[in-house]
């Protein structure tokens, strides 16, 4: 969605919303722990990100990947730098190019710095010499794709009048040009930047106005980024700040205050602004304190306007139903199914298709660096120490595990001592959700989708589990008329008690004025294409110990003679019913090998 449209509605709406901006980091590892950071931070509700685009263009590349990222993967709108440094217009054009392609409907033009090592900016050939000239260049070739933002400069209140009009004149003249809204750089100054908003206000010019918020982490910080920029420091900032300034803690607990003040008066003037765009630096708590600090709390819509994240690719951004085996590693589902021709529910083409399911290098990763593994899993050298590591999973002691990429979700709390007495009793848990019985779209723990809805679960486990002890579940499973199940192994031998070729919806909800929405579900074709992924797991968490090691053995053998199973109770008004054929069977298997031990000495 264009930036300017969620303005409009948040406005219609008489919601203050707020947004954060990154930049990409120097190295690898700094881009994936921006890419975790910007979906953490994504549960502070920001209406959209903004990625920068490093001057004279060395990072261009790195950009246009992390909007691929943040649009495709983290699923949250997210609007593109570009500059004119250092680009020559073909450069230009791949970077729209990519953006349109995948989903990106946003992007700010601007004429950027000079480049490293230079004093004064000059274009290269081919290139833009001014930021007008790269707006016009995006809407003569993009018509009204994409919405258009520029830089806007309270600080300019401060040059005398005839240069203050002629730089007012500029930007008056870029909107003519076709820009859709303003972001304006830091400030400090509240009483500037009020007055500058009224000032281009009576120049005419009526686009909204984002501001640039600098939440203040330490005192160098702050004196180093006021210094570049040339931003005015109050005498108030400095009568708080500079008595603390060797108090990291303290200057940010002190500046938080300030900054939430001033955010405050710009929300409350009579300037038309009931948003904020907060400059992170890459880092999160500050930004954090200051929405605590101003009472802004991200609202369930925004977030979870279904019980999995959205992708905002084109062809995808309408997609509102999911296999539920990859509920734990949303990037892997996302990277694999890139080019399906379908995706599960049979809308989109045929599951027969050759390119269905198709593993590639992204999918099959354990997220953790072997030393990061090794500190959370140790060197398990028994079943017994396997299955305590997947009960304190799910008791939230243990935060990761090869088939989870985050800690369990809010609700795995209200199943979780059931959990782990499954665990200990032989069936080792990778996936799971409680029955819920029309829980209202607001609930903390189970909501998604739009309010005044019922939302609804059937009961679901998925775990890996031995032979015998499967023989034993599937005698007590077979019993109750409403259990379906799917069994495979690592060879891809497929059994299942289900008549039925389409999906089982385990998930769906009932709204105001909407059908009936079924976002996730169970089906055959993807849980085969899933059983290679989730064995494969198993095989690279063997692969970080040494080849003739216990805990590799050991992990080995589990992938490699263990089943892969997933079961539905489809009785969604008893919470309890799924359980309790694990808990005869599991019961019965360990007195049954208790028993087989003592006859056997």
């Amino acid at each position: 969605m264009k930036i300017s449209q969620k303005i409009e509605q948040s406005t219609k709406d008489n919601k203050v919303w707020w947004s954060f901006e990154y930049f990409p980091p120097r190295t690898a590892q700094g881009l994936q722990n921006l890419l975790d950071r910007i979906e953490r931070m994504r549960a502070l509700g920001p209406e959209f990100i903004d990625i920068t685009w490093n001057a004279g263009g060395r990072t261009s590349d790195l950009t246009s990947e992390m909007v691929k990222t943040c649009q495709g993967l983290i699923g949250i709108e997210t609007c593109m730098h570009l500059t004119c440094t250092n680009m020559p217009k073909e450069k230009v054009d791949i970077a729209l190019r990519d953006a349109k392609q995948h989903g990106c409907r946003n992007v700010l033009a601007l004429r950027g710095d000079p480049p490293m090592g230079k004093d004064e900016w000059e274009a290269v050939d081919g290139g833009f010499v001014h930021g007008i000239d790269l707006v016009k260049h995006i809407r003569r070739e993009y018509g009204d794709y994409f919405d258009i933002a520029v830089a806007g400069f309270p600080q300019h209140m401060l040059l005398p009048p005839e240069e203050c009009d002629a730089e007012i004149r500029w930007l008056k003249e870029k909107i003519d040009a076709g820009v859709n809204f303003i972001f304006t750089q830091m400030f400090y100054d509240v009483e500037l930047f009020i007055s500058w908003v009224k000032a281009i206000r009576a120049a005419g010019i009526t686009i909204p106005i984002v501001p640039g918020i600098a939440p203040i982490q330490t005192w160098n910080g702050f004196q180093r980024a006021t210094s570049l920029a040339k931003i005015t420091i109050p005498q108030s900032f400095s009568e708080v700040l500079e008595p603390v300034k060797n108090d990291d803690e303290k200057v940010r607990e002190l500046g938080t205050k300030l900054v939430a003040d001033m955010c405050r008066r710009i929300l409350e003037e009579d300037i038309g602004i009931r948003g904020l765009h907060f400059y992170t630096m890459n880092l999160e708590k500050g930004t954090k304190m200051l929405l605590e600090e101003l009472n802004l709390v991200p609202r369930v819509e925004t977030i979870k306007p279904l019980p999995w994240r959205q992708s905002l690719t084109p062809n995808r951004r309408q997609e509102t139903i999911r296999p539920i085996f990859w509920a734990n590693r949303t990037k892997s589902y996302i990277s694999r199914t890139e080019n399906w021709d379908e995706y599960p529910n049979g809308r989109f083409g045929d599951s027969r298709s050759p390119a269905y399911g198709e593993l590639d290098g992204y999918g099959v990763w354990i997220k953790q660096t072997k030393e990061d593994a090794l500190k959370l899993w140790g060197h398990p050298q028994t079943f017994n120490d396997v299955a305590s590591l997947f009960a304190r999973f799910c008791t939230s002691d243990l935060k990761a595990l090869p088939w989870s990429d985050q800690a369990p979700a809010s609700e795995t709390s209200v199943i979780s001592k059931q959990l782990a007495q499954m665990n200990e009793l032989g069936f080792l848990t990778i996936n799971s959700q409680p029955a819920v019985n029309g829980v209202r779209s607001d609930d903390k723990t189970f909501g998604w989708g739009p309010s005044n809805g019922y939302v609804y679960q059937k009961a679901y486990l998925e775990f890996f589990v031995s032979p015998g002890l499967l023989s034993l579940l599937l005698t007590h499973i077979e019993r109750d008329s409403n259990i379906t199940y799917y069994v495979i192994n690592r060879r891809g031998d497929l059994r299942t008690n289900t008549h039925s070729d389409g999906p089982n919806a385990v998930t769906w909800g009932v709204f105001p004025g909407k059908e009936i929405v079924q976002p996730t579900i169970v089906e055959a074709v993807s849980f085969m294409a899933w059983k290679d992924e989730a064995f494969e797991l198993g095989q690279q968490w063997a692969k970080l110990y040494e080849p003739e090691s216990t805990s590799r053995k050991l992990i080995s053998e589990i992938m490699d003679t263990y089943f892969l199973v997933n079961v539905v109770h489809n009785d969604f008004h008893d919470p309890e019913a799924i359980f309790k054929p694990f808990l005869k069977a599991g019961t019965e298997y360990t007195a049954k090998s208790k028993s087989t031990a003592v006859n056997g000495h």
